[in-house]
């Protein structure tokens, strides 16, 4: 086979269309999502997804648009299996950005996966093991909280991921109403998304214990991070930093400075596979497990998320519900599938999933 150079990409307004989803932070009414094809001269191409989350990671759906574009004029008549050069190119042009970033890496593993005629997680070294996600409940008030969780218990999960931080107080009426109405033998994990101060997150955190909770998501502003091994000493319930932590570098301090139990890991925050392995190994070797998290993504980079969990023995947490989250439409031909909440894919090459022409044909897209 030919050496992979890159020829052209396609870039596409991914919108998908969902029930309103409500974390601490804000509402999104539908997944900003983008959409590329890589094009090489070996006659395929690679897949990337990404999805805009603003009021976390600061990238709009448009942004993501705009920098796709100066991203491929770069790449174009490059090496598509120079991984750590074509990323390096994104880097030097630009800093931050990394939910669009993550897209353009993702693409760049498939291909290389394609071309080694291996499904991606085995060309990353992984292989398959039981992977059951939880499911999220989005904050609403606490009676129709504890309903969703009781038609969830229903369903088959065995792990709740609740959404609180908008008030302390009736945040734990929230979960006292979902642990009444669903009894203990479902975990139930929280995520605060940023939206308690200290003394309301000590206060949160304490009052919440004897509803035997596994951990809590990021339960401060970021801002707030010197205060974490304050409120680590302070909690009953194990934090895991998620918006703390973009890369390995902030894997390392909030290691080291005693602030995390766990850390989520998301393409979207990291840019990639790439960095998202170099926090996995970074927390890997001081004993810090991670879990596999994502914003609003189909199961295209859902697939590419599978991927690396069955690469990556540090996951040990599983947040990758984001296609059950009440998406109206699936736009993924192959890929991963569910099995309840348990998850599954085939040993096609590559990440073994692309998007429905049907699908892409009512998108906006350009091609550079």
């Amino acid at each position: 086979m030919t050496q992979p150079i890159i020829t052209k990409i396609d870039i596409y307004r991914f919108s998908i269309p969902m029930e309103p989803f409500a974390i601490a932070t804000g509402t999104l009414a539908n997944a900003q999502n983008v959409f590329i094809r890589v094009h090489t001269s070996a006659g395929f191409y690679g897949v990337g997804e990404c999805s805009a989350f603003p009021m976390i990671v600061g990238e709009t759906q448009d942004t993501c648009l705009v920098m796709a574009r100066e991203f491929a004029r770069l790449w174009v008549g490059k090496d598509a299996l120079d991984i750590v050069g074509r990323l390096q190119q994104l880097h030097d042009f630009t800093a931050g950005n990394t939910t669009i970033k993550s897209a353009f890496d993702i693409a760049l593993y498939d291909i290389s996966a394609k071309y080694a005629e291996l499904p991606l997680y085995q060309f990353l070294g992984g292989e398959k093991r039981v992977v059951e996600s939880d499911i999220t409940i989005g904050i609403a008030s606490p009676d129709i909280m504890a309903g969703k969780a009781s038609a969830f218990k229903k369903s088959g999960a065995n792990i709740l991921k609740v959404k609180l931080g908008k008030n302390a107080v009736e945040d734990i009426e929230r979960i006292k109403m979902i642990r009444e109405t669903i009894g203990s033998e479902l975990n139930i994990r929280i995520d605060a998304n940023q939206g308690w101060s200290f003394d309301d997150a000590v206060f949160a955190l304490q009052a919440l214990d004897k509803y035997d909770i596994e951990f809590c998501e990021q339960p401060m502003r970021t801002w707030y991070d010197d205060r974490l091994p304050e409120l680590m000493n302070l909690s009953p319930v194990k934090i895991m930093a998620d918006e703390s932590v973009y890369n390995h570098h902030d894997a390392r301090k909030q290691i080291n400075s005693g602030s995390c139990h766990y850390i989520n890991i998301k393409m979207a925050k990291s840019g990639g596979i790439f960095e998202a392995k170099k926090i996995h190994d970074t927390a890997a070797e001081k004993g810090i497990a991670c879990m596999m998290g994502g914003m609003l993504e189909s199961r295209i980079a859902l697939s590419a998320k599978l991927h690396f969990v069955y690469a990556s023995p540090n996951i040990k947490f599983y947040d990758m519900d984001t296609c059950k989250l009440g998406h109206l439409e699936d736009p993924c031909i192959g890929g991963a599938v569910y099995d309840g909440y348990k998850l599954d894919i085939n040993d096609a090459a590559g990440i073994g999933a692309d998007a429905d022409e049907e699908f892409l044909s009512k998108c906006e897209h350009i091609t550079i």
